[in-house]
């Protein structure tokens, strides 16, 4: 059995916990304490974080997504591999290390999508984003904190609240999607998205195929 090997740190924004990048062979993942984030093996929900959000968008031609988190970039290599040349792809990225870790050690399982010229990465808070827009996106797709019942910044709960879903409909588009990527079920966020505004549904998925967890994938469609 090759051994995890750690290749670097960084303190989340708060500066109360740490994030750790880990290999083993060709393997990847990222550690917030004794959890594993997410793992190069194990990329099935948010692969379909992307696909979903598409598939109930309804079209693939010149729109704009907005994507909360680069992670290991297989939501975004899901929606660019979907999109058409006249699609444009925003990545908010809240740790700089994480877009310093895709440019570097995971360079080989990035495959140059950060070069690709749909893609811009915005630096910073994805609440930012969605705050100081409107009507600009035709989907948001968030993949932060690990959902709703976060774990790194107590800031991501404003994402989720009531007001974070305010921003989130006034950044859409008419008949745009909100769509949340979460490590499990929670019933009251269907409730909040529905009392939002939205006409929202949850959707159970695998992190591998038809196997491994389950994890659960928000639909919540602006109304136009």
């Amino acid at each position: 059995m090759i051994p995890w090997e750690q290749l670097d740190a960084a303190r989340t924004p708060d500066g109360k916990q740490e994030l750790r990048l880990k290999r083993r062979g060709s393997e990847f993942s990222i550690m917030l304490g004794s959890n594993e984030l997410m793992n190069s093996r194990l990329s099935g929900s948010e692969e379909a974080l992307a696909r979903l959000s598409l598939e109930k968008l309804g079209k693939h031609d010149r729109i704009h997504i907005l994507i909360g988190g680069l992670g290991m970039g297989f939501t975004l290599r899901a929606a660019l591999a979907e999109l058409g040349s006249d699609a444009k792809i925003t990545v908010a990225e809240l740790v700089p290390a994480v877009v310093a870790w895709a440019r570097g050690p995971m360079t080989p399982i990035f495959n140059g999508c950060l070069d690709d010229a749909r893609v811009a990465i915005r630096q910073g808070d994805v609440t930012r984003v969605i705050d100081s827009a409107r009507r600009e996106f035709d989907a948001i797709l968030l993949d932060v904190d690990n959902g709703p019942e976060g774990l790194t910044q107590d800031s991501n709960d404003t994402l989720y609240s009531f007001a974070g879903l305010k921003a989130a409909r006034n950044a859409l588009k008419p008949g745009g999607v909100l769509s949340v990527w979460s490590s499990g079920p929670d019933r009251g966020f269907t409730r909040r998205l529905q009392q939002s505004g939205f006409a929202a549904e949850a959707v159970t998925v695998r992190a591998h195929g038809k196997r491994g967890a389950k994890h659960t994938i928000w639909l919540a469609v602006n109304p136009r």
